[in-house]
């Protein structure tokens, strides 16, 4: 199976750009599309050929590990979206999609963080969705969420409190 998905770092220092792209090739990371545009941020877009979604997300943070040892994770996506990004991701127009939230207040999945753009983890409502039966959500949609979903709850609490949970996938 084929996985999409983008891990987003930020680096200790500027590093030179082609030293990166090759010791991130020797680490096993030619399947990705490497950003380093913006100062002190590496972003790379995979397309990773896996058994499941949490083996390639996994074994990319591995090998960017290995690679560059210093950088923090920042983000794995797909995760934290707004009702467009749902949208796009479940083929209905963003009006639609905030129709629903609106219609459905009470059981629609709370926002991690409200305000202008609000954001939730994407997995919750794709399981909502799913629950209601007429949407379809395709199964490696859903589990690569929830993995990525599942590295950044772990990575926060990692930042916050120095060691890692032991969390389900």
């Amino acid at each position: 199976m084929e996985y999409e998905f983008t891990l987003k770092y930020q680096l200790n220092e500027d590093e030179d750009a082609d030293a990166l792209l090759e010791r991130l090739a020797q680490a096993g990371c030619e399947d990705a599309l490497v950003g380093v545009g913006q100062p002190g941020r590496l972003a790379l877009a995979f397309v990773r050929e896996s058994p499941s979604a949490r083996e390639a997300i996994e074994s990319a943070l591995k090998d960017v590990r290995e690679a560059v040892p210093e950088a923090r994770l920042i983000e794995a996506t797909p995760d934290l979206v707004g009702l467009t990004d749902v949208a796009e991701i479940v083929g209905v127009s963003r009006q639609n999609m905030r129709k629903l939230m609106l219609s459905h207040a009470h059981s629609f999945p709370a926002p991690i963080h409200e305000g202008s753009a609000s954001l939730w983890h994407l997995a919750e409502i794709l399981v909502w969705l799913q629950a209601r039966g007429s949407y379809a959500i395709g199964q490696e949609t859903l589990e690569l969420a929830r993995v990525a979903m599942t590295v950044n709850v772990s990575s926060a609490y990692q930042r916050v409190f120095g060691d890692s949970p032991k969390l389900a996938y």
